[in-house]
């Protein structure tokens, strides 16, 4: 399986994938670190979190695959979403917390 396939397979089976500097725990860039306080703060249950540190191919993959400069890069039902700003800017309007909903990604009450 090629990188383009691997990230396909990660965007496809999972409701919000997000591929970061680092992991959510601890996050290793500003952005990345936005993007994670972003996802808790609407209520995400589980985001797959990928670290595009730990792996170069992937970093340079998802790039290419979104055909986006900048990590992170955010997922939610196989859509790019897109980076921090992008989160930041539909977070702040409410579009980012519905379409998570929509996806069935928050937690409820």
């Amino acid at each position: 399986m090629d990188i383009q396939d691997v990230i396909r397979d990660q965007v496809t089976n999972n409701a919000v994938v997000l591929y970061m500097k680092g992991s959510p725990q601890f996050p290793q860039c500003g952005f990345s670190s936005t993007a994670v306080q972003i996802l808790k703060n609407c209520g995400v249950r589980e985001v797959v979190a990928v670290n595009v540190l730990a792996d170069s191919d992937i970093r340079q993959g998802i790039k290419e695959y979104s055909n986006w400069p900048t990590i992170p890069q955010l997922y939610i039902k196989g859509e790019f979403v897109g980076g921090s700003d992008i989160m930041r800017e539909m977070y702040e309007n409410g579009e980012l917390q519905q379409m998570l909903k929509d996806a069935g990604a928050v937690q409820e009450g």
